[in-house]
């Protein structure tokens, strides 16, 4: 490899009606993917991916590994396709999951039940219209911090930073009357715009504890074996490699901001130059080109891309 490699894998929000149609059809290897999910799942994930419906595959539950399932998929692809292992790994949120089975952590079946229950856990921590989320742009991390502070201060709930993503948007989390009044007071402090995020909970915010308990306790019936290649962590922005770190870090994702940015930054410090975004979407390589505009970022969602990305590695 001429230089060091970085995998991302992507998180909820990536998914759209259609995605994975192209591996299924031209791949065996994402053909097996799509049919063990299902098989430990107990519904057909690959006709919820290709046909929806939109409502039920945008519900965190179905999401959750529905994305994984695809990111997997397209994994399995890029490695039968003879591309060398990964230096470094990262997932936005959801997607740490799939970058944790991708550096062989946890098995296909053990991560899909774990997310599975993880969107369920975390819809129910909330009632529906309780919380919410919006997408800050064009302001620094630390105005949304101060902006938050004080609308906190001046409430009865909870907004913080939930998504640290790139320079100039940071997502912020908490009761939808505190995420609706920092909007507010964002736009007056200078944002280009906030965007209502389209979520059914304020994920990412203490009021996810509940479902990181849960979730913990998952974690004890669940064989969790040293990584392969370290994965850096969204909680805290460093490599992770064993089994107790790792479940530590999963537990506080659910509940602590997202630092994808840092991740990022971190994994340019430890050398990676190319970085692949394996599954539905470009999300990651947008907040990638923002983060630093020298990187190279290459997609990994359907064949022809894995064809290109095993050439230029």
């Amino acid at each position: 490899m001429s230089n060091k490699v970085a995998v991302m894998f992507p998180g909820q929000g990536a998914q759209y009606v259609g995605m994975g149609d192209e591996l299924i059809r031209q791949c065996s290897a994402a053909r097996e993917v799509f049919e063990r999910a299902s098989c430990v799942l107990g519904w057909d994930v690959a006709k919820l991916c290709i046909e929806g419906p939109e409502e039920k595959l945008n519900l965190t539950e179905y999401t959750q590994p529905a994305l994984l399932t695809v990111s997997i998929a397209a994994w399995s692809v890029l490695l039968n396709s003879g591309v060398q292992e990964p230096y470094l790994a990262a997932g936005l949120s959801l997607g740490e999951y799939s970058a944790l089975v991708a550096a062989g952590v946890l098995s296909l079946e053990d991560a899909c039940r774990l997310v599975h229950k993880r969107g369920k856990y975390m819809q129910e921590a909330v009632p529906e219209g309780v919380g919410g989320m919006a997408a800050v742009i064009g302001l620094q991390a630390e105005d949304v911090r101060q902006v938050c502070l004080e609308v906190e201060c001046d409430g009865e709930g909870i907004v913080r930073a939930a998504n640290y993503n790139c320079p100039g948007q940071v997502v912020i989390t908490g009761h939808i009357k505190e995420v609706q009044r920092a909007s507010e007071a964002l736009q007056q402090r200078g944002a280009r715009r906030v965007i209502p995020l389209k979520v059914s909970a304020p994920f990412h915010s203490p009021m996810m504890k509940p479902a990181a308990d849960k979730l913990r306790a998952e974690f004890e019936s669940v064989e969790f074996h040293p990584a392969g290649f370290p994965v850096v962590s969204n909680a805290s922005a460093a490599q992770i490699t064993q089994p107790a770190d790792i479940k530590k870090a999963l537990t506080e994702q659910v509940y602590s901001p997202v630092l994808w940015q840092q991740s990022i930054r971190s994994m340019i410090d430890a050398g990676c130059c190319t970085f692949v975004e394996v599954g539905a979407g470009d999300v990651l390589s947008g907040f990638l080109r923002r983060i630093d505009r020298k990187l190279t970022g290459l997609r990994c969602e359907k064949p022809d891309e894995i064809d290109e990305v095993v050439g230029e590695l």
